[in-house]
């Protein structure tokens, strides 16, 4: 969950999709934001990062996920301070990679409701804490992560025509299509309450799909991994560790 401080902006349109997850920062004009649990000067004037990598919605109380993270938030705030914040909630994309590594579609797709369900309460909490402004994004196409084709089966008649693994891809629209009707319904339940829902899923898929279009070689290749061609992915080697390597021309990755 990341918190913006002091941001104009008109959400009533419901629907975002003109611009992409990691650059919204930049793209609103804002700082980069401070991470709660930084210890050497933290600078919370422009709003803070209660998000962590790698983070879940379930099971609850573990370290760092979505419930211990609006828990924190009630720790931090003050609401006088952020009345007029925006608050975005991306998560659930590692819920889904962990249950598609033992799970099978069904099973999958029978979770997704509980998933679904945290982020309702944590949305809830929120709002019960003063909170009017959300911006809640969706998740991207799983079936196109490179590092799906390192660990899932590359049948291909279980791919699509762009080379994605399908079921992965359904589980991520099925739970984009719950995610977008709690927002739908919560703008109805929350009064003056602002909820945008943003389709990453679209955006990034868009990316992939019309590659050529956007001057893109290798859609579905790591930049930064190991091992080359097609995916450069390497569950023993990963970007950051020893024997890692970054493609030379990054604008076409």
């Amino acid at each position: 969950m990341l918190l913006h401080m002091d941001l104009t902006l008109d959400l009533q349109k419901g629907v975002i999709s003109s611009i992409t997850q990691k650059d919204d920062g930049e793209s609103l004009n804002t700082n980069y934001l401070t991470p709660y649990l930084e210890s050497l000067g933290p600078n919370f004037t422009n709003g803070a990062n209660f998000a962590i990598s790698g983070s879940y919605t379930l099971p609850r109380s573990v370290l760092f996920s979505l419930d211990v993270q609006i828990l924190q938030f009630r720790r931090f705030h003050n609401p006088k301070d952020f009345r007029n914040a925006l608050y975005t909630i991306d998560i659930s994309q590692n819920d889904l990679s962990v249950a598609f590594g033992h799970l099978s579609y069904v099973q999958v797709t029978e979770k997704v409701p509980s998933f679904i369900s945290e982020i309702e309460d944590a949305i809830r909490s929120l709002y019960q804490q003063g909170v009017k402004n959300f911006w809640v994004y969706n998740t991207g196409p799983l079936g196109c992560l490179p590092q799906k084709f390192a660990t899932s089966s590359k049948n291909v008649s279980g791919l699509n025509p762009y080379g994605c693994l399908h079921r992965l891809n359904e589980g991520a629209r099925v739970f984009n299509e719950k995610l977008r009707a709690l927002c739908e319904g919560l703008r109805s339940a929350m009064k003056n309450a602002t909820i945008a829902y943003m389709d990453v899923y679209a955006i990034k898929y868009d990316l992939i799909a019309n590659s050529a279009i956007y001057g893109f070689e290798n859609p579905l290749m790591a930049c930064c991994g190991h091992g080359g061609l097609p995916y450069n992915y390497n569950p023993n080697i990963k970007c950051g560790q020893f024997g890692y390597e970054v493609c030379e021309s990054l604008s076409i990755h």
